[in-house]
């Protein structure tokens, strides 16, 4: 657990709530719990809580001081008026309204940089444990959300956040005060007036409630619409040569529109309902202060008072309603800062890979045996993938795995590197269950080239270095070398220091294989692991490559999963699977021989071939 989960609670994770596949979340139409989740950022303050007290004490002193000049404006006004005529007096008052709002300017400031340093030390502690936590989600997790509502809720949502702790903070500090201490001077300077500006206070909150029913909803729902916006955006960016290909930018723009457009509506709706609060709460301070000058004056008039008196009591019960129109304004504020926190807080909370079992055992030097025993496994429980798998690789040995799409190749090595547990059965690797070796030097063991090949913004070598970190250059080098990388490399003006975009963009997909290849190779795992390996590479390209391999896959476990049946005639072992079971098994001359299955699959590959040489 990082230093960061050790400060702050708040960010361990929670009990777990399992997976649910099948798409992102939809709109969720309120928040599940408001209270705790308020309280879950309360706790979120962590260490930051130190500095609360300072907080508040500058908060007061400036309260006291925003508190004093109503009283001063008065006293300066029965001093001109001639009730309490003296010149001096009111030079002395001035003076000391002057030193007021000069210290309140100094206090404004100063508990304005205590505040935004308290907020993004929380927000940054936050966003750090969100992003630690999704390193630590399984596969499952993110293969039922796109990544695009994953990134709206390391950026919008905490940003969101960030804005509801930096605005709410010191203004529920400062209303506080501003409410009591209005409340208390307005007492003192006339208890009639104060019930006649108390007759507002039941309609702000009655406003408030009603505006924040609607809001707490509509914030909601906005943050929804905008993760769903955000992966529509990444998944069009990602896929754009797909878009391209296919003409699909009016349908890329259509979906587009009909999200934005929803986004816009619901954002219109929260903006309109929590725009209302303001002018109706200025239509009921101007009635406030219409009943305070008709007392006033009446008062006046019977002599009960002074004109000083009325200023300074209109000044006070402004900075009595003031607070309580920015309560409400707050109350706005947070509700957009809950949503985002909620949001932020069900991804801590959702189940981590589990855990490595207390006595677990490092896999310090695998020899590569594996065995498969009665295997069974499901994304879904009523949707079995794989039924009832068994069999044996030996160290050593080259096991290629055949089939049609989606008949669980890809699943079978998914379970074998721990990307998911076995449902039923139990996989052995040199004898052990693999759930009783710890999960990364499980996952050290194996070395992996798919499909889709996937490299990181950076370097060429930092790519190439991503399986050995501590590799030197003459090890990248000769890890180019070997992967027949180097050619293109050397090409490049920067070579080994090219920079990539993300994901290699600036690569063909087969550069961007030779890549992964070459990274394979400077790792020199104890197995392999090869998923179409060199299924964008050129002919050419593949043969030469293909001795690569053969060279690296020496003495090590290797399973091959494989459509060109032509790269795998060398196999120790092939296996055909087909609607989750192993349906042949055999060396490519013996399943030939069986006629079976494999045969029909290598037929229609080569048939052409043969026809032609026949």
């Amino acid at each position: 657990m990082s230093k960061q989960q050790k400060e702050l609670p708040v960010f361990a994770p929670g009990p777990g709530r399992g997976f649910r596949h099948g798409g992102a979340r939809g709109p969720v139409s309120k928040p599940k719990n408001f209270s705790a989740t308020v309280k879950r950022l309360w706790q979120a303050f962590g260490r930051e809580k130190r500095w609360l007290p300072l907080v508040f004490a500058i908060v007061c002193a400036d309260g006291l001081l925003m508190l004093s000049a109503p009283y001063l404006i008065g006293k300066a006004i029965d001093a001109m008026t001639g009730i309490e005529q003296s010149f001096s007096f009111l030079s002395i008052i001035i003076l000391a309204l002057l030193g007021s709002y000069i210290a309140d300017g100094a206090l404004t400031f100063l508990q304005g940089w205590l505040i935004a340093g308290i907020t993004q030390r929380i927000v940054t502690n936050m966003r750090q444990a969100l992003f630690e936590k999704l390193q630590k989600l399984p596969i499952a997790f993110f293969d039922s959300r796109t990544h695009g509502e994953l990134m709206s809720r390391l950026t919008n949502d905490i940003d969101n956040v960030s804005n509801s702790i930096s605005q709410s903070t010191t203004q529920l500090m400062s209303g506080v005060i501003a409410i009591a201490g209005s409340l208390v001077m307005m007492l003192v300077l006339s208890p009639i007036l104060t019930l006649a500006c108390l007759i507002t206070v039941p309609l702000v909150f009655l406003l408030t409630r009603t505006i924040a029913k609607r809001t707490s909803v509509l914030f909601k729902h906005q943050q929804s619409e905008l993760g769903k916006l955000n992966g529509h955006i990444e998944e069009t960016i990602s896929g754009i040569q797909v878009v391209k290909a296919f003409n699909h930018e009016e349908k890329a723009i259509a979906d587009f529109a009909a999200i934005n457009d929803r986004l816009c509506k619901v954002g219109m709706k929260a903006q309109i309902w929590s725009g209302f609060l303001m002018p109706i709460m200025n239509v009921i301070n101007n009635l406030g202060f219409a009943v305070v000058a008709i007392v006033g004056g009446i008062l006046a008039v019977k002599g009960m008072i002074t004109v000083g008196v009325i200023a300074s009591f209109l000044s006070y019960s402004r900075q009595f309603v003031r607070p309580l129109n920015d309560l409400a304004n707050i109350f706005n504020v947070l509700q957009s800062g809950v949503a985002g926190a909620e949001r932020v807080f069900e991804v801590l909370d959702e189940r981590e890979e589990t855990l490595d079992a207390p006595d677990a055992a490092v896999l310090a030097q695998p020899k590569g045996h594996v065995v498969f025993d009665r295997v069974s496994f499901g994304y879904r429980p009523d949707q079995p993938i794989l039924q009832n798998v068994s069999f044996e690789a030996q160290a050593g040995s080259m096991t290629a795995l055949v089939g049609p799409t989606g008949a669980g190749k890809t699943t079978i090595v998914n379970l074998l590197t721990r990307f998911y547990d076995v449902t039923e059965g139990t996989i052995y690797l040199d004898g052990k269950d693999i759930r009783e070796y710890t999960r990364d030097s499980l996952r050290r063991s194996f070395g992996f080239v798919l499909q889709d090949t996937y490299l990181f913004s950076g370097t060429i070598k930092e790519n190439i270095m991503y399986g050995k970190p501590d590799a030197t250059d003459a090890e990248v080098e000769a890890a180019a070398k070997m992967a027949h990388a180097d050619v293109f490399i050397n090409r490049l003006p920067k070579g080994y220091d090219t920079q990539l975009t993300e994901n290699g963009g600036n690569l063909s997909q087969g550069q961007r294989q030779l890549l992964a290849i070459a990274r394979v190779i400077l790792a020199r795992p104890a197995l392999l692991i090869l998923d179409e390996a060199t299924s964008s590479i050129d002919t050419r390209t593949e043969l030469i490559i293909q001795d690569a391999l053969a060279k690296v896959m020496e003495g090590r476990t290797s399973f091959v999963i494989a459509h060109r049946l032509g790269t795998i005639r060398d196999a120790d072992t092939i296996m055909v699977v087909d609607r989750g079971e192993i349906v042949e098994k055999g060396s490519h001359d013996d399943l030939l021989a069986q006629k079976g299955m494999y045969y029909q699959l290598f037929y229609n590959q080569f048939k052409n071939l043969y026809a032609a040489s026949s």
